[in-house]
């Protein structure tokens, strides 16, 4: 099992050490220090061995050993248990990814677990080194500053979206239709991002009134900026949800409308073919009479009506006539032709 790696922070300055978490806490203690704690895809056995030495809360334990959690503030004692989740948005997949970071605040000591491997914990300690006034602050400071950290880089995942969320906007009203493939999609990646976010606000409105009450003036303004950004997170990102579904409802409406006016056209077509179908066998039964007629007539048969009757041409001709007049007659009532 690979040891956690330690840090013991004196007056913000970093102190790296190869001791155990107890030793360390320890110097930590003696030195006036905090002392910071970092371990990257652990195991249940390194979890409960640190938990152990550090004497934390078992219930909080028995959480940091659940991964897949949602961000959330459990306080045990004089322990905070502060589950996190950074995230990330490849704009190639427009996936948001969303990593799980568990931190153990005490009063002078802070354990960060990357509980699915995906952060770096050495680069969350980075900007304890670049920001020395916050390790300065103690356990409560580097808190403030993870989760500075974790809403300053709900940001550019917020702009990817909106970026894509401009685009299916433009695409609405082209011919693809796959556009809803995208937007559900992109739908559910908005979702995850609720699922890290949306508990933000009520976490910081906690936290705030926490370490207010531990300072001399009441008041976290630290705390309270994050809070604020974290309502405004929140707020941004139901607003994603509510454009998608929107676009979704509107996307559906217009292939809906474009399918109505296809089957209206088949049916105008239908009703046209239908049209010149009548007119057509119309002309053809009008047509047709006068060859009836003809073709009686020039059977050369001996007893024939009329075939020694000296009108019987006129006749015959004045029979076509009448008939084919007749047809057209109620073939134009009823608007056949």
């Amino acid at each position: 099992m690979p040891q956690p790696q330690c840090v013991v922070y004196v007056d913000g300055t970093p102190h790296p050490t190869d001791a155990m978490p107890a030793d360390a806490l320890a110097d930590a203690r003696r030195r006036g220090g905090m002392l910071w704690v970092g371990i990257t895809t652990p195991d249940p056995d390194e979890i409960r061995s640190v938990a152990q030495l550090l004497g934390l809360e078992r219930i909080g334990v028995e959480g940091a050993l659940r991964t897949h959690q949602r961000s959330k503030l459990d306080r045990f004692g004089d322990h905070l248990f502060v589950v996190v989740q950074p995230s990330q948005y490849d704009d190639a997949t427009e996936a948001v990814h969303c990593s799980e970071v568990d931190l153990f605040v005490g009063k002078d000591f802070v354990v960060v677990i990357s509980a699915d491997g995906a952060v770096d914990t050495e680069k969350l300690r980075a900007l304890l080194d670049e920001h020395p006034d916050i390790a300065a602050r103690g356990p409560l400071g580097v808190l403030w500053g993870t989760f500075e950290y974790v809403t300053r880089g709900y940001r550019e995942v917020m702009d990817g979206i909106e970026h894509d969320i401009d685009e299916i906007e433009e695409e609405l009203f082209g011919e693809d239709e796959g556009v809803s493939r995208r937007i559900f999609a992109l739908q559910r990646e908005v979702i995850d991002l609720r699922h890290a976010t949306a508990p933000l606000p009520g976490i910081m409105d906690r936290l705030e009134h926490y370490v207010g009450s531990r300072m001399p003036s009441g008041e976290a303004p630290g705390y309270r900026e994050i809070a604020d950004r974290a309502r405004y997170i929140d707020a941004r990102v139901a607003a994603f949800r509510e454009t998608l579904d929107n676009a979704l409802t509107i996307h559906a409406t217009i292939v809906d409308q474009r399918r109505n006016d296809q089957m209206s056209e088949m049916t105008r077509t239908s009703i046209e073919q239908n049209d010149q179908v009548k007119k057509i066998s119309s002309w053809a039964a009008i047509g047709f009479a006068p060859t009836l007629v003809a073709g009686i007539y020039g059977m050369n048969f001996q007893n024939m009506p009329e075939l020694a009757w000296p009108w019987g041409y006129p006749f015959a001709l004045g029979l076509m006539v009448a008939v084919s007049a007749g047809l057209y007659a109620v073939f134009k009532k009823k608007d056949w032709i």
